[in-house]
């Protein structure tokens, strides 16, 4: 198993000027940066190419999407923006020797409201036309979208593996997939090691292992053995990455409802974790 973290638990937006923290992950002993897509533009991507593959890590690439970026937007525009958003990020991860790139691709964090079947309707035929056109480019260039579900105090259209298998399965797409966050799971699925088997090999793609406060691994309630022995029996091959949130912005306090610190440093939580990870997955 490998293992990663991602730059949100040190900074918000990872910039050229971030690249300082590929050296610390490295020196932590990850095996894996995940590095998030807040706007292209902040990263000079040839240069943190040519670092990460100096320091021996291998990336992966996530999304964060606002109001802007929502493909089952009401708005035309907005949908157009955000299948560009996935697109762009599609031919970053291809750049970056990313194998995946996920997240919440559906819908804009923080979207929650009470709306009818019919509206729900209307939406989720956005977003599956959207996904189908961002497949097409993830097929040609060799990347697995990751459909993540959010629990629901941040989303409205997906919170459970079931429901992001049904929508997979409507785009039905080899290149679409599922990403788990073992944080949103606790909160929305009965047991997450049958949610894991019910997922299976062919279509888990990745593993945010994250505890149940979004804190450190390994200090919270999660069923970690129950978790490292479904992984097992499905024979995972993807990477096990902590994402959670040190230094946060506005608008990701905003999404995720963080108002206060996870744990007494970010290095800290990195470290213990990382830690954790090695002691569960040598078991």
């Amino acid at each position: 198993m490998q293992f990663g973290v991602s730059t949100f638990l040190w900074t918000s937006p990872f910039t050229t000027d971030s690249f300082d923290l590929v050296y610390k992950i490295k020196e932590m002993g990850f095996d894996i940066i995940e590095v998030p897509v807040e706007k292209k533009d902040f990263v000079d991507w040839t240069k943190l190419k040519e670092v990460v593959k100096d320091c021996g890590l291998k990336v992966t690439i996530s999304g964060a999407f606002g109001a802007d970026r929502d493909i089952s937007s009401e708005n035309p525009a907005i949908r157009k923006q955000g299948l560009d958003y996935i697109i762009d990020c599609i031919k970053i991860a291809a750049e970056m020797g990313s194998p995946i790139f996920g997240g919440p691709v559906y819908s804009a964090v923080g979207k929650t409201r009470f709306i009818s079947e019919e509206q729900k309707k209307k939406e989720r035929t956005w977003c599956v036309e959207n996904l189908r056109k961002a497949a097409k480019v993830a097929e040609d260039y060799g990347i697995v979208v990751g459909v993540e579900p959010l629990n629901r105090f941040e989303s409205d259209m997906v919170n459970t593996a079931d429901q992001a298998l049904s929508l997979v399965q409507a785009v039905d797409s080899s290149n679409v997939k599922i990403a788990l966050d073992t944080f949103h799971c606790n909160i929305e699925e009965k047991d997450i090691p049958t949610t894991i088997r019910k997922i299976g090999k062919d279509m888990l793609c990745h593993v945010q292992g994250n505890e149940s406060d979004r804190g450190t691994p390994g200090t919270g309630n999660l069923d970690w053995i129950g978790i490292r022995e479904a992984l097992y029996d499905i024979d995972y091959q993807g990477a096990v990455v902590i994402e959670t949130f040190g230094a946060v912005s506005e608008e990701i306090a905003k999404a995720t409802c963080i108002w206060r610190p996870l744990a007494n440093s970010s290095d800290e939580l990195a470290q213990e974790g990382l830690a954790f990870y090695k002691k569960l997955f040598a078991s």
